[in-house]
């Protein structure tokens, strides 16, 4: 078997580590990409006073980076009073593929477009650096080369990807992920759980991922319901965030897989958050996995132990713990249009990702 992992993220981990962006940033032209919060602009006068002013702020972006706004966001950028050396994005993983998609646009969404729709190449010496600041634990996307763009009007779903939308440095610092509120604590953490698992049962997977995926699992499992009951304990906010990076390392060389799949047209169909989405047919992919390559049922093993049926069954039992129904009915899903809709992930790109070849599908 033969394999290689590569991550160029530099990352710097530790609580209070916010005060080091403005050392990062160092005496280049920053553009700030972030929410329009009181939090945020606290947050973001903070940085200005010991970066310098930003040559631009753009904070049109709520969650999922939508074409729609992404065309605003790109004409801002463009427009800036000065161009932008380095992007600094603060925020959660939406904030995080934003500023991807800024880094890569040359201030025009359509050069953008024309990557993902008709398969035009970046210019990959236009594209600016970034430095990523996460505010949530979950998406990982500080250290991955990728980003997720919507087109809700046309019921579509892209992945923006070029090795140099890799962050320069990762800046995680537990304390800003303090303020998340439960609903949002609970869809990212689940997101990185995803992540970890996907990593797991996925054909690009190799050691040096799976033990990222198996350590970032078992931590999530163990933290995630503690931290739900206790959302300022800096201390558990430092292991889910920590886990949530070790996700992000396992799936930047893997991608993600069948579930992820799954997921897109479950948000598109309902809204469904995307960490909800992503993880309530966790337990019925892992039985759709289980017994099809030794390697990874000895990793699912090391983290559910070694009966991986029953680790199933708890799997499942975790999620309904926090409040996540398993069954896609939940999700207004009959079962005829469960079979057409894993057919149809299955063919996708993340799809093609899972190790599975499924002759019955029955959730």
């Amino acid at each position: 078997m033969s394999w290689a992992y590569w991550n160029p993220v530099k990352i710097r981990f530790g609580s209070g580590l916010f005060d080091e962006v403005a050392k990062l940033v160092g005496t280049r032209r920053w553009a700030l990409v972030t929410y329009d919060q009181p939090i945020f602009h606290e947050l973001s006068a903070r940085l200005a006073k010991a970066a310098g002013a930003p040559v631009v702020t753009i904070s049109n972006i709520e969650t999922n980076p939508d074409c729609a706004d992404l065309v605003e966001s790109c004409r801002q950028f463009g427009a800036a009073s000065q161009v932008p050396e380095v992007i600094v994005a603060l925020g959660g993983g939406s904030m995080i593929d934003a500023a991807k998609v800024l880094a890569a646009s040359g201030g025009d969404f359509e050069t953008v477009r024309r990557h993902l729709v008709d398969k035009v190449p970046l210019d990959a010496d236009t594209i600016v650096p970034i430095i990523a600041v996460p505010t949530t634990a979950g998406t990982g996307s500080e250290v991955t080369s990728w980003a997720t763009v919507w087109d809700s009007a046309n019921g579509s779903k892209y992945s923006l990807a070029h090795p140099r939308l890799y962050p320069e440095t990762a800046v995680l610092d537990p304390v800003l992920t303090v303020g998340a509120p439960r609903g949002l604590t609970l869809a990212t953490g689940l997101d990185a759980l995803s992540h970890a698992l996907e990593s797991i049962w996925n054909v690009n997977g190799n050691p040096v991922s799976a033990n990222y995926a198996v350590e970032a699992a078992r931590e999530i499992i163990d933290t995630l319901p503690r931290l739900l009951e206790r959302l300022d304990d800096v201390e558990l906010r430092a292991r889910q965030m920590r886990a949530s990076l070790l996700a992000g390392l396992a799936f930047s060389n893997t991608k993600t897989a069948l579930a992820h799949n799954i997921s897109y047209d479950i948000t598109l169909k309902s809204g469904t958050i995307h960490g909800i989405a992503c993880s309530f047919s966790l337990p019925i992919v892992m039985r759709w996995a289980t017994g099809v390559q030794p390697q990874c049922d000895a990793a699912l093993r090391r983290v559910f132990g070694a009966d991986l049926e029953q680790g199933a069954e708890r799997l499942d039992a975790f999620l309904q713990g926090l409040g996540v129904r398993t069954d896609p009915a939940a999700y207004g899903v009959s079962p005829a249009e469960w079979d057409r809709l894993v057919d149809k992930a299955m063919q996708g790109e993340r799809g093609r990702n899972f190790i599975g070849k499924l002759a019955a599908k029955a959730a």
